[in-house]
């Protein structure tokens, strides 16, 4: 943290923006029933200016999720159906001819929304995946070799089923690495399966849904959480942890220096959501797996004998010396 940030004046702000945290969850907990971690890690995504991969199974309220936060914010929401004949340009956009002004303009795509859902991102085609790289990283698109900026705040949530569905592509490396965390999702509790029924009797979870946030409060939001206190022991738990997956024996390919970027906002807005002004050890041990997993490359040696990214990771987090005393999760 700058040593210009005033830390009374962090405890401030964290006392005040937490309500903003509190009212979020509270809007999420009206449609999305039993989704606790589902929830928690969206409002990191979001508090941490990241993007968000999630996986599972059609069905599991993925898509509800989504709707939900934009609604909760009071911003633009688009939605983009992934299929096998989608092109780049049903993404970004394209010039278009207009006959009365006897010139090309621009037609912006579904990209130009502050929340964007990518639906069964993995039924397209690697160059369609691939055309949201730009707006991921740089916030802007080019279209026709016109440069426009995304609108702001700008966050790309992605679904995809599980690896080896009929129908599905592997995500780029590229791609997968501009996501902040990916979340995996399994299926409700019967208890639960029961409550999402008796909550839809005849209703629309949405229609009661009301903006609890606006875009400017959001931005303030996610400029607090980027002055939250990390010691720079932390900073160096951070990058001992990602180099240790460079070096690993089954890694074929480890987390790069973006994702220690990720990593350290995430472990910041973790700590936020808990009411903190400082990060712990265990603010980033608890993000550290969705954070790098999808990162990862395992070597074919690897795959073969079941090894998984979380096992590797959940060994180098026990391997890799805390810098001060925390309880590991």
């Amino acid at each position: 943290m700058s040593e210009t940030v005033n830390i009374r004046e962090l405890n401030e702000l964290v006392a005040s923006k937490s309500d903003f945290v509190k009212l979020i969850t509270k809007g999420m907990d009206q449609t999305i029933v039993g989704q606790k971690h589902l929830v928690e890690s969206l409002l990191i995504g979001l508090l941490a200016d990241g993007h968000v991969l999630l996986e599972g199974v059609p069905g599991l309220a993925k898509t509800l999720a989504i709707k939900t936060l934009a609604q909760l914010i009071d911003a633009d929401y688009s939605r983009i159906q992934f299929t096998p004949d989608l092109l780049p340009a049903d993404v970004v956009g394209t010039m278009i001819y207009s006959q009365k002004d006897e010139t090309f303009v621009s037609k912006k795509g579904p990209i130009f929304a502050n929340f964007v859902l990518a639906d069964e991102i993995n039924r397209a085609t690697p160059k369609t995946q691939s055309a949201l790289l730009e707006a991921m990283e740089e916030n802007k698109v080019s279209v026709d070799g016109e440069t426009m900026a995304v609108p702001d705040p700008f966050m790309v949530i992605a679904t995809q089923n599980p690896t080896g569905y009929v129908g599905t592509y592997p995500l780029p490396e590229a791609q997968l690495d501009r996501f902040a965390l990916k979340i995996r999702m399994g299926y409700p509790s019967p208890d639960e399966e029961l409550n999402v029924l008796l909550a839809r009797r005849g209703k629309n979870p949405l229609d009661e849904v009301n903006p609890v946030i606006t875009r400017e409060e959001l931005r303030e939001l996610r400029a607090g959480v980027a002055t939250i206190n990390i010691d720079e022991e932390l900073y160096r738990y951070i990058v001992l942890l990602i180099g240790a997956t460079r070096r690993h024996s089954a890694l074929a390919l480890g987390a790069s220096p973006r994702a220690s970027v990720a990593l350290m906002r995430l472990a910041q807005a973790y700590a936020f959501i808990r009411g903190r002004d400082y990060v712990l050890p265990d603010d980033i041990a608890a993000v550290f797996r969705p954070a790098i997993g999808h990162r990862l490359m395992l070597r074919q040696d690897a795959k073969l004998k079941g090894t998984s990214p979380d096992e590797i990771l959940g060994e180098i987090l026990r391997t890799t010396p805390v810098p001060y005393k925390g309880k590991r999760k």
